[in-house]
Parts: structure tokens; sequence; C-alpha cells
């Protein structure tokens, strides 16, 4: 019988998935990347593979040496489907559901499923929100991911696998790609570098939790090494800011200006939203090491060094 010693990272070539996957490559773990957008081979000790979660060809060999799954495949961001409902079920969840056919057969004993703690709760009734809050998407992205939680918990519950949900605040750290409309640390920052106006929709007062990367990786480290921490887990900072706010650290952090054009606000953009993650916390362990301010200056030395 095959060893199932490997973690399969499907979409790991994103940001949080290349953060863990190093992390995981250290500790000595076999780590397989999945995803469309990496050179197929083996960097840094991982090992790459080309193609689609839905590639059944892709796919079957790898899960029969991996008994862990940490998904983390997306295409979308709030603002890139808003207008095309039809984006996120033909990219996100038709191709997660084929995934979940195609591992039926040899299911993993541990399986993580990434989902937005950004996002999902729309804008709560009360802060910091904490699990049992309901999930009440703004966005198209958002209502994707909720629709996911449900079908991999479907699955998980069908095949008696251990499983969890890890809904991560917004991330941001070294690492993190320009994405237009999306990942505001990182635009603030590339903005001042390039001496531009930053765009901010609506007044500038809406609030965001910020979780750097490595704790981000950290959390689903966790959940990985605690097969019974089974459920829906936030992992956030705690402790929310506003974007003007935010705008006041960037210039701390660069000892740079930063000039701020508004927008009116868009519909699909949450008011406030800060996450209560006592419960990761209760069941492994995890806290955030890194605070915003920290965080901000280690993300502007890595892009200070990074070809403009």
């Amino acid at each position: 019988m095959t060893t199932r010693n490997g973690i399969l990272l499907v979409g790991g070539g994103g940001f949080l998935g290349l953060a863990l996957a190093r992390v995981l490559v250290a500790a000595g773990r076999e780590v397989h990347v999945v995803s469309r957008s990496v050179a197929p081979g083996r960097r840094d000790g991982i090992a790459l593979h080309r193609g689609g979660q839905d590639d059944a060809g892709v796919i079957v060999p790898l899960i029969q040496g991996c008994g862990a799954v940490v998904h983390l495949a997306s295409t979308t961001t709030p603002g890139s489907s808003a207008r095309h409902p039809a984006v996120d079920v033909l990219e996100n969840l038709l191709p997660a559901a084929r995934f979940l056919e195609i591992i039926a057969s040899c299911p993993p004993q541990r399986l993580i499923f990434v989902s937005s703690g950004g996002a999902i709760y729309g804008n709560p009734d009360r802060l910091p929100a904490d699990e049992s809050q309901l999930p009440s998407p703004l966005s198209n992205h958002a209502a994707g991911k909720l629709a996911l939680e449900s079908f991999f918990t479907s699955f998980a519950h069908a095949h008696q696998i251990s499983f969890a949900i890890l809904r991560p605040s917004n991330l941001y750290g070294p690492g993190q790609p320009l994405r237009h409309g999306f990942g505001l640390v990182r635009t603030l920052l590339e903005r001042v570098r390039r001496t531009e106006p930053v765009e901010v929709w609506g007044d500038g007062h809406a609030v965001r939790d910020y979780l750097y990367i490595e704790d981000a990786a950290d959390a689903c480290v966790r959940l990985l090494e605690v097969p019974d921490a089974k459920g829906v887990f936030n992992a956030g900072s705690g402790s929310g800011v506003s974007i003007l706010e935010l705008v006041r650290l960037v210039e701390r952090a660069t000892a740079r200006h930063v000039e701020v054009t508004f927008r009116p606000a868009r519909g699909t953009d949450v008011r406030a939203i800060v996450l209560d993650a006592t419960r990761l916390r209760e069941a492994t362990g995890w806290a955030p090491r890194v605070d915003l301010e920290r965080g901000l200056h280690r993300t502007w030395q890595w892009l200070s060094e990074q070809p403009a």
C-alpha cells in the first residue's frame, strides 16, 4: 500500500499557498502544490505540479500519496466577479466539485478548506465576529466561498474525514502579488513606491482586520497538526483599523506621504469586520505574532528590495 505522508496544496501557487508550502517543507514535510500558474518541477523542496484541481490525470496520482489536503484554489475577488456570478460558479464551484468527485475514491484523512473571514460575514451584528455569527455574503465571491464550505462539509461527512474550515481575515506581507482592486496593504505600499495617489472606495472609515502572512500560514499548519480540531475557525488579529488609519500607519512605516483619492463606495464592500479567533487559539494554541505596524515595516522592506 502507498504511504500517504504527503500534503497536497490545491491552488497552492498563490500568496498563502506558497507561504504555507515553505513552512511545511522547513518542518520536513513532503509538500505537493497543484496550480495552473506554476512551472512544474521542484523548487526549494516543494514539488510543483501544473494543472487544474479538476484534472484527474494530475490529481489521482497525487492524492494516492497525500493523506492531507489544504484547498486554497480561488480565481476571484469580491470586486472582480461583482457583476458576473457565473464566473464564481464556473471557475471556482464547478472545478472544486469535480475535485471532490476525483478524490472520492481515495479520500484524505485530513482536509482543510480555506475560506474568507474577511468577506463571508458581510456586515456582522457584533464585532469581533466569532464563528457563531451567521454568514451574510455581500459579494458573489463570498457567496461562492459559503457554497464551497457546504460542499466540502457534505463531502467530509459522507467520507468520515477529519475536516476544518479556516476563515482568515485580510492577508498581507512579503511576497504578496499586486492584484487590481484587491490587497489594500500591497496596493498602498506600491502606490507609495511609485509616488502615485491611492484610490479609496468610500469615505475611508471602513474597518478591516489585517493578518500577517506568516501568522496565516501558521494557522494552517496548526490545524494540520491537530486533526481533532474540526469545524469552522476564524484566523484574524482581533483588532480592526480603518482605511484612513491604515494610510497613516503606511506613512509611518515608509516615511512618505500617501495621497488619497476618494471614489464612491461599492455595494460589495464590507463596512467593518474584525474576527474573534478564540476558537482557533483554544483548539490549537495559535495566536498572531506579528502586529500590523511591524508587519507593514517588514512588507515595505521586502517591497523596497524588489525591481521597480
